[in-house]
């Protein structure tokens, strides 16, 4: 058992610790001052209005609609992670948390960091064939839930008491939003049988590659300006919600419910069980939210899962 763990834990030491170093590497510039204290807001708005949009319009473009035909699986990662959403939203309005606030806590409690982590470490412990799921899930997590929690933020962020006015709002800024507009165009892109090609996907593999490593960078800037942390019982609720509960509920959703092929059902309790991706720090500056225990879940929960990850690769294999 000692040389399987170890086996397993040093690929997926391999896969964490860049994205150590990328926060780190934000947390070092902006605490010499090489980068000022707008850094973080500014780097993550070119996130969201450009690399993010890129990548998922990149990602929709290129994945056949018969790809995603798997409905077993996207019925047993979404209700996963969408049961985890709603119960974590739902207990932070009962503790009188601002929806727009509460529907972070819920992608904090929810959002695995499928793209920048699972889809190497699924490769490495079940092969190429668990690719398939592995894409499933990362749309599902980028595209669907992170739309969710968007129109669940602007709900909450409309002042109107007027229904029809509060309405109208949120559909216009919903339909301008580019982290919806972006994966939507790529859908029609794909169903339409369009292919990008030549310089106009070259434009889009570059600037959907800075995503991921930016968003990380603009993580280490906020950390870095912010000398205190976030609440450690919320911190803590939260990544026990994402390590422990998402992966559990999943499984058993996985293996006793819909009965899914045993590489399917693996891979996606493996991408349940992944950390919280940088996808609600990019919501939280992006709509000027309390970040601190947004960025403290991700942090925590990527070190913690060091353990829980490689423990259940251990189970699962």
């Amino acid at each position: 058992m000692s040389s399987l763990v170890s086996s397993l834990f040093t690929p997926l030491l391999r896969i964490i610790l860049p994205v150590f170093a990328l926060i780190f590497a934000g947390y070092a510039c902006r605490k010499t001052n090489r980068l000022g204290p707008n850094a973080s807001s500014e780097l993550n708005r070119f996130v969201v209005y450009l690399a993010l949009p890129a990548l998922l319009f990149d990602i929709m473009a290129t994945t056949p609609w018969h790809a995603l035909d798997q409905p077993a699986f996207i019925a047993v990662f979404g209700l996963g992670a969408g049961g985890i959403f709603l119960l974590t939203v739902l207990v932070r309005l009962k503790q009188s948390r601002h929806l727009a606030d509460a529907s972070l806590d819920g992608l904090n409690a929810a959002y695995p960091n499928a793209g920048f982590i699972g889809l190497p470490l699924c490769a490495l412990a079940f092969g190429h064939a668990s690719l398939a799921p592995a894409v499933i899930a990362t749309i599902m997590t980028v595209c669907v839930l992170f739309a969710v929690a968007i129109v669940l933020i602007e709900l909450g962020l409309q002042t109107e008491k007027k229904f029809v006015a509060t309405l109208g709002k949120v559909v216009r800024s919903l339909v301008t939003n580019p982290l919806l507009f972006a994966p939507f165009a790529g859908w029609l892109c794909s169903g339409a049988g369009l292919t990008i090609s030549g310089g106009a996907d070259t434009f889009l593999k570059l600037l959907g590659a800075a995503a991921s490593p930016c968003a990380l960078v603009a993580l280490g800037l906020f950390l870095g300006e912010k000398s205190e942390g976030g609440a450690a019982k919320t911190t803590t609720m939260l990544v026990l919600a994402k390590l422990t509960a998402q992966p559990l509920l999943t499984g058993w959703l996985a293996f006793h419910v819909f009965a899914l092929p045993v590489l399917w059902a693996k891979t996606a309790v493996i991408l349940s069980a992944l950390p919280t991706g940088t996808g609600p720090f990019m919501l939280a500056e992006f709509y000027r939210r309390e970040a601190a225990v947004t960025s403290s879940a991700i942090l925590f929960s990527t070190v913690i899962s060091l353990v829980t990850v490689t423990v259940c690769l251990a189970v699962l294999t």
